[in-house]
């Protein structure tokens, strides 16, 4: 079953959308619900779904920063924007930050919805197959001392990633850095590099986070902390998505290995 959050400050619309679908029928469940993009985005960091349904217009946070958030944060959940007649110029830009679809809550019905699931079942079903050989995340960026382009604010970015990894850290943030476009600096950064930034910057978090568990007897929840990740289960779940073992795991198998230098 493919995991759905319904991010909806209004109560009754939310509950509408989630009564008038047969979820499991379409391979969807319904995991969790929020009123707001701030309390949606820590429901997301915790265990990302694989579609979130969000209203645009939302106190705290709205749809269209929920979905950059996630994005800058290397998390490629499905969004779906519900979306008043007059809202075009957030509808553009959701489109923009990757929604992969968008429905007027005035005329949404039961085949509009069910079509739209039909087609974000197709999307993650092709994705599933092909997600474990990404070369964002399977491949590791080369060490620091090491350069890969010799674009110079590219170049930059790279230095400051290695340097500052432990801070928040964002596309947002590295295009002020170099005083260019963020859209631009994202594909630049793909394009130079073979990958995206954030997912750059995991692999760097994680080196880090090695030298730590091997060289160290930190608690995990500490070592995630300290290399930059907002929450254990973020943590614990990136790490895992790139050495294919928990934090513990890896730490535990380490220590399990003979001392070579014992005769």
């Amino acid at each position: 079953m493919w995991k759905v959050l319904l991010v909806e400050d209004e109560v009754f619309v939310r509950e509408s959308v989630r009564e008038i679908i047969a979820w499991e029928e379409l391979g969807f469940t319904v995991s969790g619900e929020a009123g707001n993009g701030a309390e949606a985005l820590e429901m997301i960091r915790e265990d990302a779904p694989d579609l979130v349904i969000s209203d645009i217009v939302m106190p705290e946070m709205d749809g269209v920063e929920l979905l950059r958030r996630t994005r800058e944060e290397g998390i490629d959940s499905r969004f779906v924007m519900l979306t008043c007649m007059n809202d075009f110029e957030n509808v553009r830009q959701a489109m923009e930050y990757g929604a992969s679809n968008y429905i007027l809550k005035l005329s949404m019905s039961v085949n509009s919805l069910r079509d739209t699931l039909r087609k974000i079942s197709g999307e993650l079903e092709k994705n599933r197959k092909v997600e474990p050989d990404s070369p964002q995340e399977s491949t590791p960026p080369p060490p620091a001392h090491e350069e890969i382009t010799s674009h110079p604010e590219i170049q930059k970015i790279l230095h400051y990633l290695h340097e500052h990894y432990a801070e928040d850290i964002t596309v947002k943030s590295m295009s002020q850095y170099v005083m260019m476009a963020e859209n631009y600096v994202s594909t630049l950064f793909k394009k130079k590099t073979g990958h995206t930034l954030i997912h750059y910057l995991h692999r760097v978090r994680v080196d880090q986070a090695i030298r730590l568990l091997t060289g160290s007897d930190l608690p995990v929840y500490e070592i995630g902390n300290r290399v930059g990740f907002v929450s254990d289960n973020y943590f614990i779940k990136i790490f895992k998505r790139l050495t294919a073992q928990t934090p513990s795991q890896y730490r535990h198998q380490q220590r399990e290995k003979p001392d070579r230098l014992s005769l």
